[in-house]
C-alpha cells in the first residue's frame, strides 16, 4: 500500500530563502532520517515564507503505511518554526 501527502507551512520567522532553505533542510533531513518516508519540496521552492511538501510512505499494509507517514506528520507539525496551512492525504 502507498500513502501520499502534502501538507504546506508558512514560515514566519524566514525573512531570506536561504533562512527558509536552512529550517526546511534540517526538518526534511531529520524526517528522513526517523521515519520510513521520502520528503520531497514540491512547489514554492522560490517564494521565502512557504513551502509544500510530498511525503510517501510504503508498506505492506494500509495500516503500517498510514501510521509511518502520520507519524512524521506530526513531528513536521511539531516544529515551532512553522505553521500548517494545508493538508492533503491520497491512498495509492
Amino acid at each position: 500500500m502507498i500513502v501520499y501527502a502534502e501538507i504546506e507551512f508558512i514560515i514566519q520567522t524566514a525573512h531570506s530563502l536561504k533562512e527558509k532553505r536552512a529550517v526546511l533542510q534540517r526538518m526534511v533531513t531529520r524526517t528522513k532520517q526517523k521515519f520510513n518516508v521520502s520528503v520531497a519540496e514540491i512547489d514554492h521552492q522560490n517564494v521565502w515564507q512557504r513551502t509544500r511538501l510530498a511525503l510517501v510512505a510504503v508498506a505492506s499494509s494500509k495500516e503500517a503505511a498510514e501510521r509511518e507517514l502520520m507519524h512524521a506528520v506530526h513531528f513536521l507539525q511539531s516544529n515551532p518554526q512553522w505553521e500548517q496551512l494545508d493538508f492533503y492525504r491520497e491512498y495509492l
